[in-house]
């Protein structure tokens, strides 16, 4: 069984992790009414989604 020789330190331990983060989700504007939503979801402020009214707000 594999086993290692050497205790790995911290800082070579958390190099190795760096690339282990979380990305930001693209963001997009409501045509509607202009305020920053996800893609492909439905608007929380207005309640549209491709210019349909879904939700009454």
């Amino acid at each position: 069984m594999a086993v290692p020789k050497n205790r790995i330190s911290k800082s070579r331990r958390d190099k190795r992790r760096t690339h282990y983060k979380l990305s930001i989700p693209g963001m997009s504007t409501c045509p509607k009414c202009g305020e920053t939503k996800l893609p492909h979801r439905v608007c929380k402020s207005c309640g549209t989604y491709k210019d349909k009214g879904i939700l009454e707000v």
